[in-house]
């Protein structure tokens, strides 16, 4: 069996070490052999390919990004998009395809699952946001990226008195604000799940002011204040209709300045380091489980699933289960942070 392999949307530390498990077992294992399609479903859409052996993916696992590389290329908008990888699997002799990626790309890759593509899933998000899975790689190295940046910002910030504003990614789903803030001790932490009384905000910044502290204050870029709307940059729709977020931290800045007149302060914007650099052991070892799971789903012919984190267990689940709906944080969780905020 031929299988072909893609990895697309935003990249994500652990990626590689899906693609190496995937090719190492399916190699040893059952004798598959492996293409990579390069540059996400780009790839299968213009025959787009890289070679995949053992010797190419032995030594990928500590390296960070894609060696495949990415693209936010959507074959459902292209006319004609899903016949065209249908026929680029067929001249190359593709049997299957390992697609590594978030909602939008496991989404295409339920369409095709739909229209008789053999396909099979493995999560790839920094958000944390895709359902019937408890965790996804690449969470935990974005949420500890930006823990450590917190921690040197926090210092700073109280040898100046100031109050440091850290923006984190998170569009629809604040995980890694509500992870970085309860592991750094923010002050504040705001998610795109409960808008903000920026009243409030401010009062807890004083507050902090007051007791001779430095606020700390994380926030997701897809956080907004009560009646307010979601910043962007106002460019065009990707091809799956996201907007380019940009200039929350800077817009909570001028609110709070507004409010407290002699209050200093500093934005940081995280933005893409979150997702470069190399993952750390956690993300290689969840990546590997999911590589692995992915092959074994793909011999056994359990077609249209997903490799899912259940507890301590990689399993499979049905590619629809992980794409109806965003996994958003839940009001426990707002409520276990508030209990050690502010």
């Amino acid at each position: 069996m031929r299988i072909g392999v893609l990895t697309g949307g935003g990249d994500c530390p652990g990626l590689n070490a899906v693609i190496r498990a995937a090719v190492l077992k399916g190699t040893e294992a059952h004798g598959f052999e492996f293409v990579g399609f390069r540059d996400g479903w780009k790839g299968p859409l213009e025959g787009l390919t890289t070679e995949l052996t053992p010797e190419v993916v032995r030594h990928i696992l500590p390296v960070g990004g894609t060696i495949l590389g990415s693209s936010r290329t959507n074959p459902v908008k292209v006319e004609g998009g899903i016949e065209r990888v249908r026929s680029t699997m067929a001249e190359l002799g593709v049997d299957a395809l390992l697609a590594i990626g978030g909602e939008d790309t496991l989404g295409v890759a339920t369409r095709l699952h739909a229209e008789g593509i053999k396909v099979v899933g493995a999560p790839k998000t920094i958000d944390n946001d895709l359902s019937a899975t408890d965790y996804t790689f690449g969470f935990d190295t974005a949420v500890q990226i930006a823990v450590d940046a917190c921690d040197r910002l926090a210092t700073t910030g109280a040898s100046h008195h100031r109050a440091m504003i850290v923006e984190v990614m998170g569009r629809h789903a604040g995980w890694i604000a509500l992870h970085t803030g309860m592991a750094a001790s923010a002050h504040v932490t705001l998610v795109p799940e409960a808008p903000y009384d920026l009243d409030a905000v401010a009062a807890t910044v004083k507050g902090v002011l007051d007791r001779g502290e430095a606020p700390l204050i994380v926030i997701s870029e897809g956080a907004l204040p009560a009646g307010g709307e979601v910043v962007h940059t106002g460019a065009e729709l990707d091809a799956f209709g996201h907007v380019q977020l940009k200039g929350v931290g800077e817009i909570l800045e001028r609110g709070l300045v507004e409010r407290l007149p002699d209050l200093a302060t500093r934005v940081t914007v995280l933005g893409h380091l979150l997702r470069g650099g190399t993952p750390t052991a956690y993300d290689r070892i969840l990546g590997t489980r999911s590589g692995l799971s992915a092959i074994t789903a793909i011999a056994e012919g359990n077609f249209g699933t997903m490799a899912a984190l259940v507890g301590t267990e990689v399993v499979q689940v049905p590619l629809a289960d992980a794409t109806g709906e965003l996994k958003v944080v839940t009001p426990a969780r707002l409520d276990e942070l508030a209990h050690v905020s502010g």
